[in-house]
C-alpha cells in the first residue's frame, strides 16, 4: 500500500514539473535569460516535494496509508471484573484495586466476595474508613439473619473514632443497636445522623421513621417543653391499639402505618410512622419532620383526618384485607392524645 502510494505520487509530481518548467525554460531561452536561473528553479521544485515527503515521515502518520484499523469493542463490566482480579493477583498490594473490587461484587449481589475484598484492602490499610464500614455491611448482607455484630460492630465503633460524621458508620451501628433490642441507644445514634442529611430528602424521612419506632419501642416519649414543641412544629400525640377480634388476623411481616392527611385537597399524608405490627399497642408522635414534601406538612393545614392502617403487603398503598382503623378529623394544635383503635377490614 505505501510503495503504490509513493510511486503514484513521484508520477504526478513529475508529470506537473514537466507542464510547469518546460514552457518556462523556452520563453526563457527566446527572451536570452541565464540557464542557471532555470537550473535553480528545477532544484526547488525537485527538493520542495521530497522535503514534505520526509517532513510528513518524521512527523506525520504514514501508518494510516495502511488503512484505519477497526475500534476495538468496548469491554464489558463482567470483563473488566475478571481483568481486574487478574491485576489483583499480580498486584496483591493494590488498596484502592481491592476497594474497586468489593464496591463491584457488592453492586452485583455477591456480599462474601465483597467482604473478602474489604478483608484485603483493610490488610493494606488498617485504618480507612470506607473499608470498615464496608466489611460490617457485606458481613451483615452474607449472613442469614443479616445481623450486625461481632467484628462488623467493632469495626463501626472504630470507623466512628476516626470519623464521626461517617453517615453509613452512624446508620449501621444504629441498625446494630436496633437488632439487640437496644432502642433509645439506637434513636440516639440516628439523632446524631438526622443533621449530615438533606432535610426533606427521603433518606431523612426515612431516618425520622426509623427514630420514632425506637423511642416507641423504648417507651421515650418526645418532649413536651416550649421550646421542643416549637423547634419541632406541629405535633400529634397518636395511641394505636388493636382490637382483640381482629387479633387472629396479624400476620408476621405485617406494618403498621401511622399518617395523617388533610381534610381537603392531596390524597398524600402529611406525616407518616411506620412500625412492625408487632409492636402494638403503639406510641407514635406524627410532627412537621415526617412532612413528605416541605410544603405538605402537618402545621400548613389547620385540621386533618389521622389513621392508622395493618399492611399485610407491607407497602404503604391500601389494599383489600388491610385493618384499619381512624380517630376522624383532630385540629393540628391539639395537645391531648389521639386514640385510635384498628377494627375495621378494608
Amino acid at each position: 500500500m505505501k510503495l503504490a502510494f509513493y510511486l503514484v505520487a513521484a508520477a504526478m509530481v513529475a508529470v506537473a514539473l514537466a507542464l510547469l518548467l518546460v514552457p518556462l525554460l523556452r520563453t526563457g531561452r527566446r527572451e536570452g535569460r541565464s540557464r542557471g536561473v532555470f537550473a535553480l528553479a528545477l532544484g526547488i521544485a525537485l527538493l520542495l516535494p521530497l522535503g514534505a515527503g520526509a517532513l510528513y515521515l518524521h512527523i506525520g502518520t504514514p501508518v494510516a496509508l495502511d488503512g484505519v484499523a477497526a475500534a476495538p469493542k468496548p469491554m464489558d463490566f463482567r470483563q473488566a471484573l475478571t481483568e481486574l482480579r487478574a491485576h489483583l493477583r499480580q498486584q496483591p498490594d493494590d488498596g484502592q484495586g481491592w476497594a474497586l473490587l468489593a464496591q463491584a461484587t457488592a453492586a452485583l449481589k455477591q456480599p462474601e466476595e465483597a467482604r473478602d475484598a474489604w478483608d484485603h484492602a483493610l490488610k493494606i490499610d488498617p485504618d480507612s474508613v470506607p473499608a470498615m464500614v464496608g466489611w460490617a455491611e457485606a458481613d451483615s448482607m452474607a449472613r442469614s439473619d443479616h445481623l450486625v455484630e461481632g467484628r462488623a460492630l467493632d469495626l463501626l465503633r472504630r470507623a466512628l473514632e476516626l470519623q464521626p460524621d461517617s453517615q453509613r458508620a452512624l446508620w449501621l451501628l444504629g441498625i446494630s443497636q436496633f437488632q439487640h433490642a437496644q432502642y433509645a441507644d439506637a434513636a440516639a445514634t440516628w439523632r446524631k445522623l438526622q443533621p449530615l442529611l438533606e432535610p426533606g430528602s427521603s433518606v431523612a424521612k426515612a431516618v425520622a421513621e426509623q427514630i420514632a419506632n425506637a423511642d416507641s419501642r423504648a417507651g421515650i416519649r418526645p418532649a413536651t417543653e416550649p421550646a421542643a414543641a416549637s423547634s419541632q412544629g406541629a405535633a400529634l400525640k397518636v395511641e394505636v391499639s388493636l382490637a382483640p377480634a381482629l387479633r387472629d388476623r396479624l400476620r408476621p411481616g405485617d406494618q403498621l402505618y401511622v399518617y395523617a392527611r388533610a381534610v381537603s385537597g392531596p390524597p398524600m399524608p402529611l406525616a407518616v410512622a411506620k412500625f412492625d405490627a408487632g409492636a402494638l399497642p403503639v406510641a407514635a408522635t406524627l410532627s412537621d419532620a415526617m412532612a413528605m414534601t416541605p410544603e405538605l406538612k402537618l402545621s400548613s393545614v389547620a385540621r386533618v383526618v389521622v389513621s392508622a392502617r395493618i399492611s399485610h403487603s407491607g407497602q404503604p398503598i391500601a389494599r383489600p384485607g388491610d385493618l384499619e382503623g381512624s380517630a376522624g378529623v383532630v385540629d393540628t394544635d391539639s395537645k391531648t392524645p389521639i386514640a385510635i383503635t384498628i377494627d375495621k377490614v378494608r
